[in-house]
């Protein structure tokens, strides 16, 4: 018999069992995307539809999935909408770029984020890690209560500084977490002129208050270049070898624009850790609501420790911690929709032979949301179970059944860095406290580029040794 208690079920929209009227899809996307989808979307493997006269093929299938961001990624261009909500923001960045500028910029990063070289960021992980905890040792043995959103965005930004900018983003701004929140809120939402279509020229209303905050980031980011680039004029030896000096070294007429580079740096800055920073968030809380997961960790994280193992080993050596953060990450994809569109007319024919037509220009959603949760794919697929993650249950998922990194020639380039800092994070944390719910812990998820969770995640901070 198993005597395992009932997995955690965290906070999510239920899908809808009937259609959305025009005004309540356009309320929906402007409030919260995540809450626009129907039960088809969680069931049916695909679903051709159409959204303000714009046809759109929703698909769940893992083998279709792999025909559109593999096998013919050549013919799927990013969509319109995507590109009018994202573009403002990033610009030439790696995540918007296509063409001839995405393989320029593809190409430059890429010598950063080997999984060699990640790796060989492990030790300034641990430490950024280890500083940034001690502000929860201020309130002693009762503990204190934190906002575990707000301190995941600081804890990962501090760490994407020290490991890819030697610490040298000119910033004066003590409110980087809040920063990093308004621009998401002003400037990371579908605008009801993107839904229309209209050139970008056009006024986006919703986005007007988030210019400001961008200014503010491009001028660090500005300020953050000339600095380098004047230490690297006055001594070349003195610049750190760092992913800043890699890029401003491969400037020039046969490598990036300085536009470019900056486009890439802000994307890093901003997009590059706000994904980690939420799927550690949403880890801490669904761990805190299984008991006997987190004991489970603890263990682990005890164990491994206890040896003096060097951090650049814990991901191998913490299958229970990493197999948290990838549960989080499916329940909550960092990420939560990727959106192509159709070059030129394509088909599909899946094993059993079905046909699937996808004509040129049609919008293609596979969506990390749905797929994540679709009931074809998981059991118990609302609930927080990391076993599913575990190295002996992992040949039972279908690499195109589970995209927090995407898939294909855009898969994110930090995915090894990212599960490296996740792990090491949650290690340090974990050893020293204990994070539980409290009365105002009530998060719910809402997609503002990423999977955010509105209402924070207020939680009770304790030393372990008083748990």
């Amino acid at each position: 018999m198993d005597m395992s208690p009932e997995p955690f079920t965290p906070p999510a929209p239920i899908p809808r069992n009937k259609p959305p009227s025009r005004l309540q899809i356009v309320r929906t996307i402007l409030r919260n995307p995540l809450e626009l989808w129907g039960e088809p979307s969680y069931t049916l493997p695909w679903i051709a539809t159409s959204f303000f006269g714009a046809h759109t093929l929703i698909v769940n299938d893992p083998g279709l999935i792999k025909h559109v961001l593999v096998d013919n990624a050549s013919n799927y261009r990013m969509s319109d909408i995507r590109q009018l909500v994202l573009r403002p923001i990033l610009r030439d960045g790696l995540l918007t770029a296509e063409g001839q500028v995405w393989k320029r910029s593809r190409k430059a990063v890429a010598p950063v984020f080997t999984p060699r070289h990640a790796q060989g960021f492990a030790d300034q992980m641990l430490q950024q890690t280890e500083e940034y905890v001690r502000k929860y040792e201020e309130s002693g043995p009762d503990g204190m209560v934190s906002d575990i959103a707000i301190d995941m965005t600081e804890l990962t930004f501090a760490i994407l500084a020290d490991t890819l900018f030697s610490g040298e983003i000119v910033s004066a701004s003590g409110h980087f977490a809040d920063d990093v929140n308004e621009l998401l809120h002003r400037m990371g939402r579908v605008d009801p002129m993107d839904l229309l279509r209209a050139p970008s020229w056009v006024p986006r209303v919703t986005r007007i208050g988030g210019q400001k905050v961008l200014d503010k980031f491009r001028g660090i980011v500005r300020d953050t270049m000339n600095q380098r680039l004047d230490k690297m004029r006055r001594d070349r030896a003195s610049a750190p070898e760092d992913f800043l000096t890699l890029l401003l070294e491969q400037a020039g007429p046969d490598g990036l624009t300085m536009e470019e580079i900056e486009d890439n740096i802000l994307t890093f800055i901003g997009a590059g850790h706000e994904t980690t920073a939420r799927a550690l968030a949403w880890t801490v809380y669904c761990v805190a609501n299984s008991p006997h997961i987190r004991a489970g960790m603890e263990e682990e994280i005890d164990r491994v420790l206890a040896t003096g193992a060097k951090p650049v080993e814990w991901l191998d050596l913490m299958p229970n911690v990493r197999a948290a953060f990838e549960e989080a990450m499916r329940l909550y994809p960092p990420a939560p929709s990727i959106n192509r569109a159709a070059i030129t007319d394509d088909v599909w024919v899946s094993p059993k032979g079905e046909r699937v037509e996808i004509p040129a220009d049609i919008t293609v959603l596979v969506m990390p949301w749905t797929l994540h949760r679709h009931a074809l794919h998981w059991e118990k697929p609302r609930a927080f179970m990391p076993e599913r993650f575990l190295p002996e249950n992992r040949g039972k998922i279908n690499r195109f059944q589970y995209l927090p990194f995407g898939a294909g020639p855009r898969v994110c380039i930090g995915a090894t860095f990212a599960l490296q800092e996740a792990v090491i994070a949650l290690a340090v944390m974990m050893h020293r406290f204990r994070f539980d719910v409290t009365a105002d812990t009530n998060p719910w998820p809402v997609q503002k580029l990423t999977t955010q969770p509105q209402n924070g995640l207020p939680m009770l901070v304790t030393p372990r040794a008083a748990a």
